[in-house]
């Protein structure tokens, strides 16, 4: 619970101090743990301690620990991964957001979902402002046809409140830079738009997160920094 603590603490130092940076307030700024591949003890520590939003990148693990502590009937669950039409019940009956809507197919997938189940849920869409191809999500070019797309649909169970991204995986502050402020810049335009307010910039993680808040995040996605690493079969571990 001490090594939990501490790295929460810090981290919120760390966001206040950028904030200050940045010249902006510090709570502006909302930590979202990810705790993909950490168990439901190290998430009732986290509990303890005040946090009860989590984000989880597969649909299946999500669904698993909701069920695991559906005791805590106060936490809210956020999908940030990559998310397949046939997992679409899982994100719609046990999540309270999603943050990597990235194609108009899903978005109607999650509306039937939703609608049977009589609720709604908050929705990020997914931008690729890096240019690796492992990276997921629309084409800055993309968006404003989708969001057309999403008006024209008539989906109403789908919250709308802004955009996701991850930034390139570089050294290169530039690059990581970059990413970011694109995000910003097309939340902007698409604001003029739409006339949707569209808050939301989730965008940063444990290397980048000030960066990310430099050029206007509104939450930011903490892993590592908070958890530790995660060590796979494959000896390999991911910085999120």
């Amino acid at each position: 619970m001490t090594f939990l603590a501490d790295n929460f603490r810090a981290i919120e130092q760390r966001v206040n101090e950028a904030c200050k940076q940045a010249g902006r307030e510090p709570g502006s700024v909302n930590i979202l743990p990810v705790t993909k591949t950490f168990s439901t003890d190290t998430i009732k520590m986290a509990i303890d301690l005040g946090y009860h939003r989590f984000a989880e990148n597969k649909a299946q693990e999500l669904k698993e620990k909701a069920i695991e502590l559906e005791e805590y009937d106060q936490l809210k669950w956020v999908i940030i991964g990559y998310l397949q039409t046939n997992k679409s019940k899982e994100v719609a009956t046990y999540a309270s957001e999603i943050q990597s809507l990235d194609r108009i197919e899903l978005a109607k997938a999650l509306d039937n979902r939703l609608q049977s189940a009589g609720k709604s849920i908050k929705a990020l869409i997914q931008v690729k402002t890096s240019p690796e191809e492992t990276k997921s999500g629309l084409e800055i070019s993309e968006v404003p046809k989708f969001l057309n797309e999403l008006k024209e649909s008539g989906i109403q169970t789908l919250d709308l409140q802004g955009f996701m991204t991850i930034a390139e995986n570089t050294s290169n502050q530039d690059a990581v830079r970059k990413c970011f402020s694109d995000l910003r810049e097309l939340a902007e335009r698409c604001r003029d738009i739409t006339g949707l307010a569209l808050p939301q910039l989730s965008m940063g993680m444990s290397g980048d997160f000030e960066i990310a808040i430099q050029e206007g995040a509104t939450e930011i996605r903490i892993g590592t920094a908070i958890f530790g690493d995660r060590d796979y079969k494959q000896g390999m571990s991911e910085r999120i």
